[in-house]
């Protein structure tokens, strides 16, 4: 009984910290689109996409690092500071040299947001090179 109150008390604690949070506002990170499939490309393409996205929060957005799954995948995002209301870009490239089949490059995209962990993600399907 005694783990059941404690895991309640601490369920109380987090459910208010997020609605505190959420009252004092901070940065906000909105994508126009989080996933684009690319359908099938031919292994060794390169393919990349501009992720738009917005800070529809009350204070600056950080970014402050953005990770890819793989080494084949690979991101470009601001450095500098998102104003309330601002757009940038995130770039991402996805090699398909040495890929077969369906493919899903996910991206992480770590900040200062409510929402400190965010995700987008490539999606194609890699068919052989055809001598």
């Amino acid at each position: 009984m005694k783990k059941l109150g404690f895991l309640f008390t601490v369920f109380a604690l987090v459910f208010a910290f997020n609605a505190n949070a959420q009252e004092q506002g901070g940065a906000a990170i909105t994508f126009k689109e989080k996933s684009i499939d690319f359908g099938d490309i031919t292994q060794g393409d390169k393919v990349e996409h501009i992720f738009q996205l917005t800070n529809t929060g009350s204070t600056p957005l950080i970014i402050s690092n953005v990770a890819a799954t793989c080494g084949c995948t690979v991101p470009n995002w601001p450095k500098e500071p998102i104003a309330p209301g601002k757009t940038s870009e995130i770039k991402v490239t996805f090699n398909s040299s040495g890929k077969m089949g369906k493919q899903n490059s996910v991206v992480r995209i770590y900040s200062n947001a409510a929402e400190p962990i965010e995700k987008v993600s490539l999606i194609s399907n890699v068919l052989p090179k055809t001598m």
